[in-house]
C-alpha cells in the first residue's frame, strides 16, 4: 500500500504506524500504536493528515472510523474503511455467515455454538463428512481456522477452542461448517457501498510446506490473475456475490466504505463464500496492488465522494507471482534479529514488499517476524513471472531463510 500511494501524481508526505525497514524508504515510519485511537487523532491533528487508510483489521473491527467519524472536526477526513458495523463481516464468523443466508449468498452449511454447547457442537459434527472445518467466531490473527480430517480430532478440536479458550475470546463461538471441495481464490472489491470496482482476483497459498502441505501461514506467496477465474466464473461471482452482498448491506442499513476481500471457494465452476475480510489480504495485496495502473489515491478520493463505480481503473495486463520469505521455523519459533543480505542486488522490475524487518543501529535490515519479505515480479506468462521471481530469491539470505519452491506451479499445468 505504501509503496504503491507513493506513486501518486498527488505528491504528498505520507506516514504509517508502525512501519518496517521497507515502509522507511517510502514514507516516514510513526511510532504509534494503531489501536490507541486517541494517539493516532493526535497525529492526524498534528500532522494535517487529509486521508486515513487503515489496512488491519482489528483497528477497524474495534471502530477506528467510528471514533473519527464522531468528531465533527475530521467530517473532511477521508477514511479509508469500513464502520464497525461493516467490520462485523470479518470480526465474528458467526455474524458473516447469517449475514450470507440472509442475502442468499452460495456457502458451506454450518452451525455456530458457544461455550457450555460442545456436546451440541458434536453432535452436529456427526451429520457431516469428514474433513471438517472449526473457526473461532473471532478475530485471531488468521490461525481461528481448524480444518480436521477425522471425527475425533474434530471433536477434540471443540474442547480446546470452547472449553479450553483455544483462540482466546475469539473462540467463545465456534463455527462449524461443511467442508467444500475446489480451489480457492480471493476477489477484491473497492466499494462506497453502493458503487464498485473489482479490482484483480488473486491465489494464495496457506500453507507452509510444498504441495500445500504442513501448518497453516498467513500466506506464503500468491499468483493474480486466476488462470480458471474467466470471465464467465466472475460474472457469477458479481451476480451471485458482490451485488447481493451489496444489497443486503443496504438493507441492514449498514454504510460499507473500503476494501471488501471475498474468500471464495470453485466448486465446479459455481463460487462460494468461505469468508469476508474487510481490508486487502496478505500476500494477495502483494500480487494484486503491482497490477493496478490507476492512480491509488484517485481511486480513495473517489471512494470518498460516492464516485467510484464512474472511476476509471486500469489493470495491467500481466502475471504477478508473489513469494513470501519466511524465517526457519515459521510458523511456529523462530529467531528474531537476524541481518538480511542481498536486498540491493535485486532487479529494480523486482518490487520487494517488507513485512517482519527492522533496521538495526547502523542502519542493516534484519528480521523481525515470521515473514520476513515477499518478492513479485511481473511478466507475460506466469511461468516467466515465476522464473523472475525465484531468480531474485536466491540473491538474497539470511540464516535459515525458507521459502516455497512450488508457489504458483499449480496453475502452469
Amino acid at each position: 500500500m505504501v509503496w504503491k500511494l507513493a506513486q501518486s501524481q498527488r505528491k504528498a508526505g505520507l506516514f504509517v504506524a508502525p512501519g518496517n525497514a521497507g515502509t522507511a524508504r517510502w514514507a516516514v515510519n510513526a511510532d504509534l500504536d494503531p489501536m490507541n485511537f486517541a494517539q493516532v487523532k493526535e497525529f492526524v491533528i498534528e500532522h494535517a493528515v487529509d486521508m486515513l487508510v487503515v489496512g488491519p483489521e482489528e483497528p477497524l473491527v474495534k471502530g477506528i472510523v467510528d471514533y473519527f467519524q464522531a468528531d465533527v472536526n475530521f467530517r473532511d477526513l477521508i477514511i479509508v474503511g469500513p464502520c464497525k458495523a461493516g467490520a462485523r463481516l470479518e470480526g465474528s464468523k458467526q455474524f458473516a455467515k447469517d449475514f450470507m443466508r440472509r442475502a442468499g449468498i452460495p456457502t458451506a452449511a454450518y452451525r455456530a455454538f458457544g461455550r457450555g454447547e460442545e456436546h451440541l457442537a458434536k453432535d452436529f459434527l456427526r451429520t457431516l463428512r469428514p474433513p471438517y472445518v472449526l473457526k473461532a467466531d473471532g478475530l485471531a490473527a488468521g490461525k481461528g481456522v481448524v480444518i480436521a480430517s477425522g471425527l475425533a480430532e474434530a471433536e477434540t478440536c471443540v474442547e480446546e477452542m470452547l472449553a479450553g479458550h483455544k483462540f482466546g475470546a475469539a473462540s467463545e463461538k465456534v463455527v462449524i461448517e461443511e467442508f467444500l471441495c475446489g480451489v480457492e481464490l480471493s476477489v477484491f472489491v473497492l466499494t462506497d457501498g453502493t458503487g464498485y470496482r473489482i479490482l484483480p482476483e488473486a491465489k494464495d497459498y496457506k500453507k507452509v510446506g510444498e504441495g500445500d502441505t504442513g501448518l497453516n501461514t498467513g500466506g506464503m506467496g500468491a499468483v493474480s490473475p486466476v488462470p480458471f477465474a474467466d470471465a464467465v466464473f466472475m460474472k457469477k461471482v458479481e451476480e451471485k456475490i458482490i451485488k447481493p452482498t451489496l444489497g443486503q448491506l443496504k438493507a441492514e442499513h449498514i454504510p460499507y466504505s473500503g476494501f471488501l476481500f471475498i474468500g471464495l471457494m470453485n466448486v465446479a465452476g459455481d463460487p462460494y463464500v468461505i469468508e469476508y475480510n474487510v481490508r486487502m489480504g496478505d500476500p494477495e495485496t502483494e500480487a494484486v496492488i503491482p497490477r493496478i495502473e490507476s492512480d491509488l489515491v484517485d481511486l480513495f478520493i473517489a471512494l470518498h465522494e460516492k464516485r467510484i463505480g464512474s472511476a476509471e481503473l486500469k489493470i495491467r495486463p500481466a502475471y504477478a507471482h508473489c513469494l513470501m520469505l519466511t524465517s526457519g521455523g515459521y510458523p511456529q519459533s523462530y529467531t528474531k534479529g537476524l541481518e538480511v543480505k542481498g536486498v540491493e542486488g535485486l532487479l529494480p522490475e523486482t518490487c520487494v514488499f517488507h513485512a517482519g524487518t527492522c533496521l538495526d543501529k547502523e542502519g542493516r535490515i534484519c528480521t523481525d517476524g515470521g515473514r520476513v519479505m515477499a518478492l513479485t515480479s511481473l511478466a507475460d506468462t506466469l511461468p516467466a513471472a515465476m522464473e523472475k521471481t525465484y531468480a531474485e530469491a536466491e540473491k538474497i539470505s539470511f540464516d535459515k531463510m525458507y521459502y516455497r519452491k512450488d508457489i504458483g506451479k499449480d496453475l502452469c499445468r
